[in-house]
Formats: structure tokens, C-alpha cells, sequence
């Protein structure tokens, strides 16, 4: 796919929310949706039509890797949710989808050859992956950064090789929703984030940093690159200066942010190859103290000092925007709101 596309986008201030799950909650059959690709990639279009974006976005669900690598390993399906591995995985077999994975790639392939958007796909990074399959990974993580090493320390071995076969599960799930038509997938990272990651550490050294985070998704950009796939990297969390610099190299199409970021800064630290992109506080809409004006004046400040900035930029949400209960037209609103705001 063409990277200009995206520049263009940004260039006619294009603004669209990762607002699937609001459309698709509005059904009453939603969790049969999810498992038939036909159904759910209606949903998707439905969205992209509703918010008037040519880019057909799926739900961020970052869950389904580790249901699979579990399933991969014979681990119950009850257990899944809370399973963490007290020793190090074997080696599972090859990804067999599951059948959200396998609704998720159909959904893809009926926007590509039913409808005339922008297929785009959905996933989790390693490291995010990793911390979902450990109940301690912040202590190992600052032990490896120390330089312990697997051999000396059996916390850091598990850590590594659920990164390992983790990736390999990623890779393989990507894959397929490449295959299926996809031409661009947002491959989230938000546990890559000064929590997992020590700044007094990584003021000393990023080599964990590097080994842990950017070595992974190098990986996952070189399999996006072979397939004509456009990478779009999602972090939304407490990131310092030289994260965001690191995760600028891998040369996204788009770089999406969370509202701890001001974006006009992280201008400086992107190349204007990059596309911006967020970052109102979405998480925050289902809330009546952040009123539909608020919503409006963050809008009206972040396209006016991203316009001072001279980058291109696409106005949006810092991270899926998820349905309350309750809370419906609440969100709905704060979401046009922002779609409408001049500038």
C-alpha cells in the first residue's frame, strides 16, 4: 500500500476514531458477530461509514494471541484468562486460529473484496504479549537489564521464551490477516512503557529496551514490508523521549499515542514519513466530568499546535473506544464532537 495514502489523509485533516466496538455493541447478536467474518466485517464497514473514514478498522482485541498460544500448549479454555507460566513454555504447535482469529481474518477479506475501504488488521506486540503471560514481569525484566541472564535466573528464562514463542504466534496471526487482505495492521505495544522499564536503567543503557521490544518488532515490520503491508504502531502508555524515538525507526505509517504524549512535541522526534496520530483521552469519554466542551477545546488545541508543528497528523482516539453500559450516547457524543470541531 501506498504510504502517501496515509500523508494524503492527514494532509485533508482527516480525523477518525478506532470506534468498532461502539457500532458492534449497538447489536443485539454482538457475541455472535464475533465469530462469523462476514457479520463482524459488515460491523467494520458500518463503523468506517458511521465515522466517515476510508479506513476499515477492527476491534482492539489484544486477547486473542494468548488464547491461542495457550490453546497451542494445552491449556484449558476456562484457564486462559487467568493462566500465568510459572516455568519457562515448550514449543507449541503451528498457530492453529481460533475461531475469533479466523472471524477476524474473514472479516478482513469481506471489506477487501465487498466494500471499497481500507482493510486493516489488528494485533499485540510481543512485549505486551509477554507481560499477559507472567504474573511478575516487571522483576525480571529489570533483572535482564541488569544483565542476568536466563541461566542464572529461571524468572528471566520464562520471560524470554514466552517472548520467543510469542512472537512466533504474532507472526503467524499477522500473516494471515496479511493473506487475507489486509494493507495495513496496527500491531499494539502499549506495555513497551516506563512501568515494565526501569528510566533509571535505561538512562544507562537501552540494550534490554532494544532486546526485549525493538528486536520483536523489527521482525513483525520486516514480515509487514515482504507482504506490502503498512505498519500503524499503537502505545499508548507513559513513554520517555527516546521510546518514542526508538519506535519512530521502525518507520510506521502511522504512530499512535496515548494522552500522556503532547504530540506537537513528539514532532521533533518523528519523521514527517510518519503520520501522528490520536490523542484525546478516549478512555475518559464514557465520564461526565469530561464534558462534550472540553472534548471540543482538546480538539480545537491539538489540531491548532499540530497545524504550528508541521507534521502530518490525523486527529483521533488514544486507544479503542469501548462502549459503557450506560454510557452510550454520552461517548457517542464526545466522539462527534471531536469528528465536528473546526480547524
Amino acid at each position: 500500500m501506498s504510504r502517501q495514502f496515509f500523508l494524503d489523509l492527514a494532509a485533508l485533516g482527516h480525523r477518525a476514531p478506532i470506534g468498532t466496538h461502539l457500532v458492534l455493541q449497538t447489536r443485539q447478536d454482538a457475541g455472535a458477530i464475533l465469530l462469523n467474518g462476514p457479520h463482524l466485517g459488515g460491523v467494520v464497514a458500518e463503523t468506517a461509514e458511521r465515522f466517515r473514514t476510508p479506513l476499515a478498522i477492527p476491534l482492539m482485541d489484544l486477547t486473542l494471541e494468548k488464547s491461542a498460544m495457550l490453546g497451542a500448549l494445552g491449556v484449558p479454555s476456562g484457564e486462559v484468562d487467568g493462566f500465568h507460566f510459572a516455568q519457562s513454555p515448550g514449543d507449541p504447535e503451528p498457530l492453529q486460529p481460533t475461531p475469533r482469529m479466523r472471524a477476524t481474518c474473514d472479516a478482513i477479506a469481506h471489506i477487501a473484496s465487498a466494500t471499497s475501504l481500507v482493510p486493516v488488521g489488528m494485533g499485540i506486540g510481543p512485549f505486551s504479549l509477554m507481560t499477559k503471560l507472567v504474573k511478575d514481569p516487571i522483576t525480571p525484566v529489570f533483572l535482564a537489564g541488569t544483565g542476568m541472564t536466563g541461566e542464572e535466573e529461571p524468572e528471566v528464562a520464562v520471560v524470554e521464551k514466552c517472548l520467543e514463542v510469542g512472537t512466533e504466534i504474532i507472526l503467524s496471526y499477522l500473516a494471515a490477516q496479511a493473506d487475507a487482505g489486509a494493507k495495513a495492521i496496527i500491531v499494539c505495544e502499549p506495555a513497551a512503557n516506563r512501568v515494565y522499564f526501569s528510566p533509571n536503567q535505561l538512562s544507562e543503557s537501552f540494550e534490554i529496551f532494544d532486546r526485549y521490544v525493538m528486536s520483536p518488532m523489527r521482525r513483525i515490520k520486516k514480515l509487514l514490508e515482504e507482504r506490502g503491508v503498512d505498519l500503524i504502531f499503537h502505545n499508548c502508555g507513559e513513554l520517555t523521549n527516546e521510546m518514542v524515538s526508538r519506535f519512530a525507526t521502525l518507520d510506521p505509517a502511522m504512530l499512535s499515542l496515548g494522552c500522556s504524549r503532547s504530540l506537537w512535541e513528539d514532532a521533533a522526534l518523528v519523521p514527517k514519513s510518519t503520520v501522528l496520530y490520536g490523542n484525546l483521552p478516549t478512555k475518559k469519554f464514557y465520564s461526565p466530568q469530561l464534558t462534550v466542551e472540553a472534548v471540543e477545546s482538546l480538539s480545537r488545541e491539538l489540531v491548532e499546535k499540530m497545524r504550528a508543528a508541521g507534521h502530518p497528523f490525523i486527529l483521533g482516539s488514544e486507544c479503542d473506544v469501548l462502549s459503557v453500559p450506560g454510557s452510550e450516547q454520552e461517548i457517542l457524543a464526545k466522539v462527534d464532537a471531536f469528528m465536528k470541531v473546526s480547524g
